[in-house]
């Protein structure tokens, strides 16, 4: 047996290069470069030439600046990752229309960026994954791009128009695809439709009329901010819901908050418009792990108390996909494929001292004796005597003694 675990030593430690050399990537042929793939920035968004009797007029423009396309909100646009945009005319029978494109990184920034442009109460469109309208003006997102169309008449075809511009727009897919968490904290109750609004900085949070001063939120450390209007019976309520990275950041942002609510007329900042012209005693401030909510408007104090209770955070654990294999995967395969190894060759030097040692075994128990050789009594026999002829013993006589 201590050769068998010599041998199964020795076999390892021979076959673990093996193993590692056919988990290892093969190296590139000898004479060949490495070629390190590079990350391109995104193609800029192409919108249609030609699309439902709409011709394009003159060449379309392309951004790669928010200051560019949009130098009254740019700054806005860039808390929400701006990365391109384009701008298309087009003409059809003596009327005109106007198409302006913005992609952002993800649907977090486009999400963000039509609540920011889209007003409060603007009749909701079914165009793309949401869409609203003012007039003459049309936005709509979808992916990580958001929309703007301007006509110069409205007509009843006009949104069959637009589907047809969301159909040819890219889907979002992966982590691309993932709306901001923070939005399905709202209570769905009494909540007034198209009046959402999420904001990732100061500049989108004030832009999109937001309750409480910007400096008292910490954008800065990653708070990120949604805000609505809910019809209770008793008036309007605003709800703003406040999402920090870690409840010990929340808390703290709680506290500095009710403080400067209780402040009142004494507060530094001073108070907003949107709360000046709430009820003082309507103003609460409640958290929920990393959540701070704010109730703010003209409802009693008893339902903006219940709606800020129906604010409630449950923590939803997920598993994040990892496209490539990591160094601790590809070691842990390592160690499994040496593991095998050492088990199969131990399995194979057991079954070869079953079938070696059982073959002397049914050897000796043939021949009639015991299986094991340990009750045999060998010993080494010299055999000294000299054989002597009969004749010669008797003419030479007895042999003589002593």
């Amino acid at each position: 047996m201590r050769w068998i675990a010599i041998f199964i030593v020795i076999s390892a430690l021979a076959g673990a290069p093996a193993v590692a050399a056919a988990q290892a990537p093969p190296p590139p042929p000898a004479g060949t470069e490495t070629v390190i793939p590079l990350v391109l920035p995104p193609l800029p968004l192409k919108l249609p030439s030609v699309f439902d009797g709409w011709v394009e007029a003159g060449k379309p423009q392309t951004f790669s600046s928010a200051a560019k396309v949009d130098p009254a909100n740019a700054e806005a646009l860039s808390e929400y990752g701006f990365v391109n945009a384009v701008e298309e005319h087009y003409k059809r029978d003596g009327e005109t229309l106007t198409l302006r494109a913005l992609r952002f990184g993800d649907v977090t920034g486009s999400y963000g960026a039509y609540s920011y442009y889209r007003h409060n109460n603007w009749p909701k469109v079914d165009v793309g994954t949401g869409g609203a309208s003012d007039n003459n003006r049309v936005l709509f997102w979808k992916g990580t791009a958001v929309v703007e169309a301007k006509f110069s008449r409205i007509g009843p075809m006009s949104a069959a128009e637009m589907r047809e511009i969301a159909r040819r727009l890219p889907v979002a897919t992966g982590n691309q695809a993932i709306l901001p968490p923070v939005l399905a904290f709202l209570p769905p109750g009494s909540l007034k439709p198209q009046t959402t609004h999420y904001a990732l900085g100061p500049a989108s949070y004030t832009g999109a009329g937001g309750v409480l001063p910007p400096s008292l939120i910490g954008f800065n450390n990653g708070a990120e901010t949604v805000t609505a209007n809910y019809a209770l019976s008793s008036g309007m309520a605003t709800l703003t819901i406040i999402n920090y990275p870690e409840p010990q950041m929340a808390a703290v942002r709680e506290r500095e908050i009710r403080a400067y609510l209780k402040a009142g007329s004494k507060a530094q900042p001073p108070f907003t418009k949107a709360l000046e012209n709430s009820d003082q005693a309507s103003l609460e401030v409640r958290r929920s792990g990393p959540l701070v909510a704010i109730v703010s408007g003209d409802a009693i104090p008893d339902q903006s108390h219940r709606l800020l209770e129906l604010v409630h955070y449950s923590a939803n654990l997920t598993t994040i996909p990892v496209p490539e294999k990591s160094q601790i995967a590809m070691t842990g395969q390592l160690l499994v494929g040496i593991t095998s190894l050492v088990l199969i060759l131990g399995g194979a030097a057991i079954l070869l001292g079953f079938f070696l040692g059982g073959g002397r075994v049914l050897y000796r128990m043939a021949r009639g004796k015991p299986a094991s050789s340990i009750y045999d009594e060998e010993f080494i026999r010299l055999n000294l005597l000299e054989k002597r002829d009969d004749s010669q013993a008797k003419a030479n006589g007895p042999h003589p003694k002593g």
